[in-house]
């Protein structure tokens, strides 16, 4: 009777969830959780197998148990008894022989699988092999009904046999094999489908599964043609998607199949949109993971795809108001032609331009002749699109491609000048700075002209932002020479539109106009000048007066403007208006906290950080007012969730959720709003703390607090890659509070820093976290880092490494690949390129330990040595042995002569090395020849008397002051120069004089210039007749090469070197005649940089 009850008053539960009041469903979800979890699970079991009761409840009932089993099965089930677990265990398997419709079975079986789920330990032993007769049972059975059922549970819990696959597989496969050619039910097909890709996504990387499930592809291709025919449930398109996502290669047998049916699916009229969406879906996917099997086995279908792609891009609105409204309204995401634009972009970047340009190219000039805008539109769309991706192909065509654009800048149609904007603009950001270069005469002008069309607010604003675009990669000295131009229409257009503004309301143009105005600033710099004293009135009224609603976009732009305007001419002249700005900005502040979806924000935030870097040390007054609006915007929490399918679905109709799959009905889901908002505080922590060093030094705490956790934050790149690069800017703002503070900070950020080197996902912020650890490490000194931690460190790097080869091997191995071709290639040689950075990364971490730490740090580099033996071997790639031997040259030159116990390794490759065919090695070599001379004392004089003729045949080769060998030659020279001064007991030194003499000047290497310039001081000081050659006839000779060495900028004016050459040139300055004849061979250049120096005061 009790338990009638019950049941009686959860029935009752269930109806109240079941209500659309708010109010009653609250207080029943409340009671229901109330009950104990055993309770809550017989209950809803009863209600499940209660046949009578109303559907609706017992689908209910399903939902609940399965989301239970989901979410509190590890609680509940080891505290009951085993008989209880047993009991439970068939009464769940029973639901399934319980009468059911479809909608309930199927939500039955995500009950029964989720239990399965749970009954797998992490070792993968399964406690419940009578689920997995009952799935045999059910496949082989005469029911299609239950076949259906086996393979949706299948699908639910792919892994559920757990450690017994391999005893399995040949099972697995039969009950997957008779299914998808079952000919008598097309539902059982259809969820062989789903299971056979369920299984293979399980076990997406291994090739043996792949090899033996092969033979099912041509099944399955056929029941999802079918399904495509029947046009109800596109699932199974989806399926095919993830697939091509996770496992494309396994496809390779059935890709002329795929291409022939989504080919069809696109080119189908009366197919509906989302149909055809999937359908280009699964070959850009396709074209994305598997880009060299796409071009070898189905290169054919690319000429068949293109125009279908365009041609869903000519699907367009007419609708005469677009090109006059005041509002940008975005096109739906899910519409043809924003679907179909983004296929092209992702084509093109996946396939290549080779194999994509050609075919937009043929298809594009019949487009753009045609009458009907949305053609023209279309292909002007399309070169956009694919500038990224046809990057190569696209630069060596653009004068041909830029004749036929600007034409469409007067096009009749609004629509087809706002495209041709478009692709000006998007051109002006992928092709620069050679696009500014080589178009400035003609894009300047032609952005000017619609600049001026008043009729069609859209296609003046997007004028505006092409200009930004434009002006943003312009280098300055060619923009300046239209800035009058410029200026003159963009001040009309700012008066016009702030009248616009005051009578109308309208501000689209004047929101654009404003941005334009910034970005020709931040190009123009002092330049700038001219135009602000006539702009910065109306823009301070607009920050004081645009106070409604609606006009917070103006007002963030606007006060963006002012920042950069500020920023462009200087101090000086910004001083004036900085404390009324400042108030102004901080006033918006002062009237109440801005909420985070405001956009004046994040202006404000960039904007503060801007007017810092012009006040500098003056800005600190006003640190107190805004630290606090910056570090609650970088602190932003973003709303994170674990969902299931169903409740993703629900959510994830808007931009604001990004979701990734973590397999088996599990998704990670992030709310992104603020994030970008967040980033960009971060950075300007950052610069706050560089540009007011101790200034900061009473916030270092609560920001290092704040970042520290941030080295964490994997949902923006942008966010921990601020967090690592304010780490060293801390450490240095914080030395004033003393060494205890200062250690304090480092012991909390260090493991921290290490722990985030090693779990970073990004290759290119973990060389963010080693370079800001290199560079704290240098801030820090000796002593910051104990045994425990440089041995952590260590293990660390020794991890890094080991990985580098694995990578180079892997490359070895794509090399030898079916699909291997010139693409491939390209995209390896990119690798390989990222690997030489993450070297270069490694290597400074290691300099910064041997700056510090020099001889002592032998005993801990020891650790990982082998590692750079092996790099330094003649068998290694060039970057490989590049990296190496800097890595040794910082042995040399901060161990000094211990560096001995190493020179059994470094010695042959560095004297190699310096005859080596890649500049990059030679360079390393000569450096590290001439690091020896100085630092490796008397027991490398041999080696230097050895290397002496290679670095002079490097530095006779007549190809040796080209472009690429410059450094490397100087390096040379530097090294001979070094070895000549510091380490010549073997080598005669007035022979070798006369020669090093004619090798100078040099200039490039500002690094190495002053060891040359400081020994030719030396020995012109001490009078060596050599140089001054005989009654000092060589005079006019040396002075020319002062005169070269100032005018090419290779001594900094402040390295006392450079006093040194300027006292030499005064000391013959007096002496009159000579000085007269000295001049007079010098040319006009060098006579305006001696002229320079010797009138300078602090010479």
């Amino acid at each position: 009777v009790n338990m009638a009850a019950d049941q009686e008053r959860f029935h009752q539960i269930l109806i109240s969830l079941l209500s659309s009041d708010n109010e009653i469903r609250t207080q029943a979800e409340k009671t229901y959780n109330d009950l104990p979890t055993e309770t809550r699970v017989l209950l809803l079991l009863n209600v499940i197998q209660n046949v009578p009761q109303r559907e609706e409840e017992r689908q209910m009932a399903t939902v609940l148990l399965r989301r239970l089993f989901s979410s509190e099965f590890s609680e509940f089930y080891p505290k009951i008894p085993p008989e209880s677990q047993q009991e439970l265990k068939r009464r769940v398997l029973s639901i399934l022989q319980t009468e059911q419709s479809d909608n309930l079975r199927r939500k039955s079986c995500e009950v029964v699988a989720e239990m399965a789920r749970n009954l797998i330990d992490e070792e993968g032993n399964n406690s419940w092999p009578e689920f997995l007769e009952f799935l045999f049972q059910c496949a082989n059975s005469n029911s299609p009904i239950l076949k259906e059922s086996a393979l949706r549970m299948f699908a639910s819990v792919p892994g559920v046999f757990g450690n017994q696959q391999i005893q399995h597989l040949d099972l697995i496969k039969q009950m997957l094999q008779q299914s998808l050619v079952d000919s008598t039910s097309y539902n059982v097909r259809f969820q062989a489908v789903k299971a056979v890709c369920a299984f293979i996504m399980l076990h997406e990387k291994e090739d043996q599964i792949h090899k033996f499930f092969k033979e099912l592809l041509a099944p399955i291709i056929q029941v999802i043609a079918e399904s495509v025919d029947k046009n109800e449930d596109d699932s199974l398109l989806k399926c095919l998607i993830d697939l091509a996502e996770s496992a494309p290669k396994f496809l390779r047998s059935q890709l002329d199949s795929i291409m022939q049916m989504c080919l069809k699916v696109m080119s189908n009229e009366d197919m509906e949109n989302s149909w055809k969406h999937l359908a280009l879906e699964t070959l850009v996917t396709l074209s994305e993971t598997a880009p060299a099997m796409v071009r070898k086995e189905a290169n054919q279908y690319i000429p068949l795809l293109i125009p279908l792609v365009l041609n869903l891009m000519t699907d367009l609105d007419d609708n005469p108001e677009w090109s006059v409204s005041d509002e940008i309204i975005e096109d739906d995401n899910e519409s043809n032609n924003v679907v179909a634009e983004s296929a092209l972009d992702r084509l093109a970047c996946g396939l290549g331009g080779k194999t994509i340009l050609p075919q937009v190219i043929s298809n594009i000039p019949p487009m753009l002749s045609n009458p009907n805008w949305k053609y023209r539109h279309a292909a002007l769309m399309a070169i956009s699109a694919v500038g990224e991706g046809c990057f190569k192909q696209m630069e060596t065509m653009l004068p041909q491609i830029m004749d036929g654009v600007l034409n469409y800048l007067q096009d009749q149609h609004p629509r087809v000048r706002y495209a041709a904007c478009n692709a000006i603009g998007q051109m002006s950001t992928d092709f620069a700075p050679s696009f500014e270069k080589k178009f400035h005469t003609k894009v300047i002008p032609g952005l000017l002209m619609v600049l001026e069309d008043d009729q069609n607010p859209r296609v003046q604003a997007h004028a505006g932002a092409a200009l930004v675009n434009f002006s943003e990669d312009c280098p300055k000295p060619i923009l300046i020479q239209y800035l009058d131009e410029i200026m003159a229409k963009l001040e009309a257009i700012l008066s016009a539109k702030f009248n616009e503004l005051v009578e109308k309301g309208t501000k689209l143009v004047l929101e654009q106009v404003v941005t334009t105005i910034a970005s020709v600033a931040d190009t123009s710099e002092e330049q700038f000048m001219a135009y602000y004293d006539r702009l910065m009135p109306c823009l301070k009224y607009i920050i004081q007066n645009a106070n409604t609603a609606e006009l917070k976009m103006l007002r963030g732009k606007t006060i963006e403007c002012v920042s950069l305007i500020g920023l462009a001419v200087g101090r000086e002249k910004f001083m004036r208006d900085a404390t009324e700005i400042m108030d102004l900005l901080l006033k918006t502040h002062a009237e109440g906290e801005l909420p985070d979806d405001d956009p004046q924000t994040s202006y404000l935030i960039s904007a503060w950080a801007r007017i810092c870097k012009i006040l500098g040390k003056q800005f600190q007054q006003y640190l107190p007012l805004v630290i606090g609006p910056v570090m609650r915007m970088a602190s932003l929490k973003p709303e994170v969730a674990l969902m299931d399918n169903e409740d993703m679905d629900e959510v994830s109709g808007g931009d604001e959720w990004q979701f990734v799959s973590l397999g088996e009905q599990q998704n990670f889901g992030i709310r992104t709003a603020g994030i970008e908002d967040k980033a960009s505080a971060c950075d300007m922590l950052v610069c706050y703390a560089l540009a007011l060093k101790e200034g900061f030094a009473d916030y270092a705490e609560p920001v290092v607090k704040l970042m520290v956790p941030m080295l964490k934050f994997y949902f923006h790149d942008g966010v921990r890659t601020a967090a690592a690069q304010s780490l060293p800017c801390l450490l240095d703002c914080a030395k004033v509070k003393g060494t205890t503070f200062l250690q304090g900070m480092w012991d909390y950020i260090c493991p921290e820093l290490l722990k985030a080197i090693e779990t970073e996902p990004e290759t290119d912020v973990r060389h963010e976290h080693m370079f800001s650890l290199a560079k704290c490490i240098e801030t820090l000194g000796k002593g910051c880092m104990n045994e425990e931690l440089l041995k952590e460190l260590l293990r660390i790097l020794d991890v890094l490494l080991k990985q580098h080869f694995e990578r180079a091997t892997e490359r070895l191995n794509k090399r030898k690949d079916e699909d291997y071709d010139e693409i491939v290639e390209e995209q390896l040689e990119d690798e390989d390129n990222d690997d030489n950075y993450t070297l270069g990364k490694i290597a400074d971490v290691l300099h910064a330990l041997f700056v510090t730490y020099k001889e002592e740090f032998y005993s801990y580099f020891d650790l990982i040595v082998v590692h750079f033996i092996k790099m330094i071997g003649s068998d290694q790639p060039w970057s490989d042995r590049q990296w190496g031997l800097c890595v040794f040259d910082d042995v040399i030159e901060f161990g000094g002569p211990a560096c001995v116990k190493y020179q059994q390794y470094f010695l042959r490759p560095i004297i190699e090395g310096v005859s080596d065919k890649n500049a990059a090695v030679r360079q390393a070599a000569a450096y590290g020849c001439g690091t020896l001379a100085i630092n490796g004392g008397p027991a490398f004089a041999a080696t230097c008397a050895e290397a002496l003729p290679r670095l002079a045949e490097m530095i006779n080769d007549p190809e040796s002051r080209s472009e690429e060998n410059i450094n490397p030659t100087e390096n040379a020279i530097s090294a001979v120069t070094k070895i000549l001064q510091h380490n010549n007991s073997n080598i005669n030194v007035d022979e070798i004089l006369p020669h090093w003499l004619s090798w100078l000047p040099v200039w490039e290497d500002t690094d190495e210039a002053p060891y040359v310039y400081g020994y030719l001081c030396h020995l012109i000081e001490t009078n060596n007749s050599i140089i001054l050659g005989p009654n000092s006839s060589n005079i006019p000779r040396l002075i020319a090469l002062i005169a070269e060495a100032f005018y090419r900028d290779a001594i900094p004016v402040e390295n006392p070197v450079a006093l040194r050459m300027t006292n030499i040139v005064r000391q013959i300055q007096g002496s009159g005649e000579m000085f007269q004849i000295c001049i007079s061979q010098l040319t006009s250049e060098q006579q305006v940089a001696l002229h320079d120096v010797l009138s300078s005061p602090n010479k």
